[in-house]
């Protein structure tokens, strides 16, 4: 009932637009959550981003990275499958294998270090895409950032996708979490100049990143140009202030 009632929401954009636009007509809304956004991002965000990948060394920082991925993967391969993509989904089912297996459960990349191919990363905004469903308007969330009416549904969806979600029993089915919001904070930190530079130093932030973020998910999406801007600190599951992607 989510997914329809979220799918029957999604605005359709005036005949006419250009089909790499922006469809914004939230714009108001959305210009005061990422004012929330940004507060919270000077307030908590990146300080404690900064902090962490200061504190933290960077060894361990790149292991929790990868065990938090490799986490995410189940939820990948169920979405190539409802892509019809059986091609990913194996590759991803074996690359987890290899990964908690011989990795200690990711915390090593084994399957790179094999010359396994790389992960597909699939994701249910992805899946609404191949289905056929249009992007419908620009959103920022609260907390989460940069997305569309389309992915804010994948969002969702994703929370419940994840085979692990309902096989691993409590506290375990927690770690994922822990270790994505742990990345996250070191992503703030790693990348802090650059994220600073399109939050702090642009001249109209919300934007810049409305455009980063966009250009970036049609681009992974299959329907942007090779000129695409490619940001460093694109993943919207890890902080408030991930620049992500989608059509």
């Amino acid at each position: 009932m989510l997914l329809i009632v979220g799918l029957a929401a999604c605005a359709k954009p005036p005949a006419g637009l250009p089909s790499d636009a922006v469809f914004d007509p939230y714009e108001e809304q959305n210009r005061s959550v990422h004012e929330f956004n940004l507060s919270l991002d000077r307030a908590i965000v990146r300080p404690a981003g900064v902090g962490y990948s200061e504190y933290v060394p960077d060894d361990i920082e790149d292991a929790i990275g990868r065990f938090a991925f490799n986490l995410s993967l189940p939820r990948s391969i169920v979405n190539s499958i409802l892509q019809g993509n059986m091609l990913a989904a194996t590759e991803d089912s074996y690359r987890f294998l290899v990964n908690s297996t011989i990795g200690l459960g990711g915390v090593f990349d084994v399957a790179t270090d094999l010359n396994m191919p790389e992960a597909n990363d699939a994701d249910f905004g992805q899946t609404l895409h191949v289905w056929g469903v249009r992007e419908g308007a620009y959103v920022e969330l609260p907390l989460l950032g940069p997305s569309t009416e389309r992915d804010t549904v994948g969002l969702v969806v994703d929370i419940f996708t994840n085979p692990l979600t309902y096989i691993l029993d409590s506290p375990e089915n927690y770690y994922g979490t822990i270790a994505s919001v742990s990345s996250g904070l070191s992503n703030r930190g790693r990348f802090a100049d650059t994220i600073d530079s399109v939050l702090y130093e642009s001249a109209d932030s919300y934007a810049q990143a409305q455009s980063i973020y966009l250009q970036n998910r049609r681009f992974k999406l299959g329907n942007g140009s090779d000129g695409a801007f490619a940001d460093p600190y694109d993943d919207p599951a890890l902080s408030p202030f991930e620049v992500p992607d989608d059509e």
